[in-house]
């Protein structure tokens, strides 16, 4: 399996946005810690959320491609096939699919949260993850005009993998923090 190290190269190369960086990064820890609570092999489940959007500059986030594409740039980098499935799923857009595996829910629902825990961090005056409580994620999910382009419907889908939402919340709150300086937040 290609390496961390070498996945991150991987996305540095086709993603330049330092702000897509940071959620890619995001996205890996709150998988990460998903694998761990489901008790999932924790590397796979991180790359996915690492590389999830190594695509999204090629396709400018165009929904009929964006995951499809990123099949393109991950199979020969010798990412394992069942990452690059889920990584094509976190978008059923492209897919052509409907979400059914815990692996491709998770991957949706956790990368899709970052952007709500983001946007809830940057209303905090210090604008700090240590400041963030999982119950004013959970708060802000009510406020459909707060961080407006966050598709709840997605972050729901922590339910159908067996994890309520207040816990949920409080799990990506947890892995955001840890890579916190990263994230420069």
């Amino acid at each position: 399996m290609i390496t961390r190290e070498e996945a991150l190269k991987l996305l540095r190369e086709h993603v330049k946005g330092e702000n897509m960086i940071k959620h890619c990064l995001a996205s890996e820890a709150v998988l990460g810690a998903l694998a761990k609570r489901l008790g999932e092999d924790e590397a796979k489940w991180a790359l996915a959320g690492l590389l999830h959007d190594v695509d999204v500059e090629v396709t400018n986030a165009d929904p009929a491609v964006h995951g499809a594409k990123a099949a393109e740039i991950l199979r020969p980098a010798g990412v394992p096939e069942d990452v690059i499935e889920a990584i094509r799923m976190h978008n059923e857009k492209s897919s052509g699919a409907r979400r059914c595996d815990r692996f491709h829910r998770a991957l949706a629902a956790g990368e899709t949260i970052t952007g709500l825990v983001v946007a809830a961090t940057l209303v905090y005056p210090d604008k700090k993850l240590a400041s963030v409580k999982p119950n004013s994620v959970v708060k802000r999910m009510k406020e459909k005009l707060f961080a407006a382009s966050v598709d709840r419907d997605i972050i729901r889908e922590c339910e159908a993998i067996g994890i309520p939402l207040p816990d949920f919340a409080q799990l990506a709150v947890e892995a955001m923090r840890a890579v916190s300086s990263e994230l420069g937040l």
